[in-house]
């Protein structure tokens, strides 16, 4: 549940779970915000000239501290290209009370009004919020501080030292916190907070920092600088110079300045990885075997992205979440730059899910929480709407719709700095003569492309270039689609998944009014990579999603009799009323655990040699995240989700 706020007559919000103030009520916090933390921290003038810059800050509270630093990044013209914000948060507070505490603020409003759009679903854990256009990211970890920070791998360049008052909450201002804090920090770290009790004092300097008292910021008479400076070699030792209170040190040699790059592979994972590059300034080489882009499993015509959804809320339950998160979030971005159009090339309509097995899905207590923001069981009107019996066991989820997986890799070709290369047949990698640069190579040997890094995103063309050892299983998916006639329209206007998934409408050309589809599938054929299906491959596929569908949704089943009729009875003949059924095939990839592959193939031995695959059945759900992935961990930036999930990801699991 959201953190219940009270307000004093004053108007300023507190907290009766910490008997403490959000904020001073001078100037509603802003002085604070500005004088202790931005400017305490030598910002903006410390930023100036980077390619990032990585805050980490311990309690959001009411997100003050971010929108004040966000205005700061958007009025300099010497801006860093990307800034990342990381807060803690052990109790978040509703929406409401967030967009509410910040109305005395018009400078602030527009912020505030993003802030609050995207301010839902905080389930404990990590989740990546995205404004600018993806160049300014908050990473809110939600639960406690403590143990979050230890899970996460993340460096700070500067530190918000914040919180309700060491009196109040002790626990976020221990000495044990205090270390987790320090170990995000390099050599320079910049360290700003309010507080100068004797505790907080002495923690930071057996934790490495060199403390200062400094004149304070009113109500406060003094506030503390510190600098992160050890006597021994820290965990992140990679700089060349210490720093001084006017000179940061430089970023770590680790992060590769933006250059170039090439992806192989034109499909969603290849796609998505260049559109993460680009955005962080690389020059990136596309380089796919086909004609277009999307040719192989990212042509399907239609899909639904949706979370997963299990009782003990399971690995695939919270990638799948973070997945839909940055899918929303991408979407809407793409469609800020006029390159994707909702309701014709996306629709966040909701998505029913139908426990064919009769299991409920959702752990106990679910909807009492911040879950409800993302599924609910299905109401009584939903079933009924569905035409499915009231003791269903179904899921409504509330984040989740339909896509068209080519325009969105389209869209994502279409970001500054992305070059796609057609009828480029990669079939091998070598190393360059000066062992500086990867080559990638066709089958006759000419050298296609050239740069020190190279990313293997080729979906099942993937394994034939990574090293021998690593297990990658081909899946071959067949679905089954058609035209609806004019003037008849599907029995639901929301996707139905559960039992493979049924896309009701979507439009088949560039206009919402015009021609629509319905599609529905997919078959799951271990172990098959041949294409195109045989004809005798082709009718068992479309009987077979026949089937699932009379058990997913019976009533989408009776309207679609006619068309499936020719492949369930022999002794059928073709109707001249029902639209052709048409057959579309590809062959995914996976991974023995069925997680995708991210990171690094092997650092000592192939440098510069990163993979992001094996998206199997999910690619619409989880390639946008795990391509934020990947370019966190390329640059050394705060992973967009869980620790512990990034590393059920790594490509280390293989090999």
């Amino acid at each position: 549940m959201a953190e219940p706020l009270q307000w004093l007559p004053d108007g300023t919000p507190y907290s009766a779970r910490f008997g403490d103030r959000y904020h001073s009520s001078a100037n509603g916090g802003i002085d604070q915000a500005e004088g202790v933390f931005l400017r305490g921290c030598g910002l903006p003038e410390a930023w100036a000239g980077q390619t990032q810059w990585r805050i980490l800050e311990t309690g959001f509270g009411l997100g003050l501290n971010f929108l004040v630093t966000w205005a700061a990044w958007r009025a300099d013209v010497q801006r860093p290209r990307l800034l990342h914000f990381v807060s803690t948060e052990a109790w978040p507070v509703s929406a409401a009370d967030l967009l509410r505490a910040h109305a005395a603020h018009p400078q602030l409003a527009p912020l505030a009004q993003q802030l609050h759009a995207q301010f839902w679903g905080l389930l404990p854990g990590v989740h990546r919020l995205s404004f600018e256009g993806g160049r300014v990211l908050l990473t809110l970890c939600i639960g406690d501080a403590q143990t979050l920070l230890r899970q996460q791998d993340g460096t700070a360049d500067a530190v918000y030292l914040d919180g309700f008052s060491p009196q109040c909450n002790p626990e976020l201002w221990s000495l044990h916190t205090l270390k987790a804090v320090a170990s995000w920090c390099r050599r320079g770290t910049r360290l700003a907070t309010w507080s100068v009790a004797r505790s907080v004092h002495d923690a930071l300097v057996q934790c490495g920092f060199v403390v200062q008292r400094v004149p304070g910021v009113p109500p406060k008479r003094e506030n503390l600088h510190a600098i992160y400076d050890p006597h021994w070699e820290p965990r992140r030792s990679v700089q060349t110079a210490h720093s001084t209170a006017s000179t940061p040190a430089p970023m770590p040699e680790s992060v590769p300045a933006p250059g170039c790059c090439i992806v192989i592979g034109g499909g969603l994972a290849g796609a998505a990885t260049a559109a993460s590059l680009a955005r962080r300034g690389w020059q990136v080489e596309v380089l796919d075997q086909a004609t277009a882009p999307a040719a192989g499993a990212s042509g399907l015509p239609a899909g639904v992205f949706a979370p997963h959804v299990s009782p003990d809320d399971s690995v695939l339950s919270r990638l799948s979440r973070s997945g839909v998160r940055i899918v929303l979030e991408h979407a809407q971005m793409l469609q800020q730059q006029g390159l994707l159009r909702e309701g014709v090339d996306w629709q966040a309509s909701g998505v029913l899910e139908h426990r064919v097995d009769g299991s409920p899905g959702l752990p106990p207590d679910w909807e009492r929480g911040p879950g409800a923001d993302w599924s609910r069981r299905a109401s009584a009107e939903t079933l009924q709407q569905a035409q499915l019996p009231r003791d269903t066991a179904a899921c409504w989820h509330l984040r989740a719709g339909w896509i068209r997986p080519a325009r969105l890799v389209s869209a994502l070709l279409a970001q500054p700095g992305i070059q796609w290369h057609g009828n480029a047949h990669v079939a091998r990698l070598q190393r360059s003569s000066d062992g500086a640069h990867w080559q990638a190579l066709d089958a006759q040997g000419r050298v296609l492309a050239e740069a020190a890094r190279v990313v293997i995103a080729a979906g099942a063309g993937s394994r034939a270039l990574l090293p021998a050892g690593w297990t990658l299983r081909p899946l071959r998916g067949q679905i089954s689609w058609a035209r609806w006639p004019a003037g008849v329209a599907p029995v639901l206007p929301y996707p139905v998944n559960g039992h493979g998934n049924w896309v009701p409408s979507f439009p088949l050309g560039d206009e919402a009014e015009g021609p629509r589809a319905w599609v529905l599938g997919s078959t799951f054929e271990r172990g098959v990579d041949h294409l195109p299906p045989t004809p005798d491959e082709q009718r068992a596929a479309h009987a077979a999603n026949w089937h699932k569908l009379q058990t997913l949704l019976p009533a989408a089943a009776q309207q679609l009799q006619a068309s499936f009729a020719s492949f369930t009875d022999p002794a059928h003949q073709p109707s001249s009323s029902a639209p052709p059924l048409q057959s579309w095939a590809a062959v995914r990839c996976v991974a023995p655990d069925r997680l995708p592959i991210v990171g690094p193939v092997a650092a000592q031995l192939f440098p510069g040699l990163w993979v992001c695959t094996a998206m199997g059945a999910r690619g619409l759900t989880l390639a946008l995240l795990c391509a934020e992935l990947f370019a966190a961990r390329w640059h050394d930036e705060p992973l967009p989700l869980d620790g512990k999930l990034a590393r059920a990801l790594a490509a280390q699991r293989q090999g």
